[in-house]
């Protein structure tokens, strides 16, 4: 029997606050193939009809994870999975990171990024922004950042 290859990507929204980013997330993992983890609390509910309206008929094509807890998440990761954290106070850019398939892109709630405790223990990248800003939508920086994976992956 042979084995089944990872998915492309999991994006991974720790704490998400807004429904409809949730949902543009969702697509963009169905357009891609990626796994979709959501990391309790949530400032919403995957029932609400914001949610609904963004993710329209793709969540069909989504693999959808729920944790109760980062520590909960962190009990589900294989030993040498890679899990890449996206913050505007990282210093790497997101194009020299190298990504493989099956690797872990995580990202932070809408209000405050991910917390210090967090991008601390992982290798942190960020987006370029030449023009300056606070950041990025939360799904605009979900897709910058896993098209771009995907095209150091299957070369796009």
């Amino acid at each position: 029997m042979s084995e089944v290859p990872p998915p492309l990507l999991r994006a991974v929204l720790f704490e998400p606050e807004k429904a409809g980013n949730v949902g543009n997330v969702a697509r963009t993992c169905a357009v891609l193939g990626a796994e979709l983890h959501l990391i309790r609390p949530f400032g919403f509910h995957l029932h609400d009809r914001e949610f609904r309206r963004a993710v329209m008929d793709y969540m069909q094509g989504v693999e959808l994870h729920e944790h109760a807890s980062w520590t909960a998440f962190q009990g589900t990761l294989a030993p040498d999975a890679r899990v890449w954290a996206f913050s505007t106070h990282a210093q790497t850019l997101h194009t020299r990171a190298g990504f493989v398939r099956g690797d872990y892109l995580l990202f932070g709630p809408e209000s405050r990024g991910l917390p210090t405790w967090l991008r601390g223990a992982l290798p942190a990248l960020k987006l370029p922004q030449p023009g300056g800003g606070r950041s990025l939508n939360l799904s605009v920086a979900v897709g910058v950042a896993a098209f771009e994976a995907g095209r150091q992956i299957e070369g796009w």
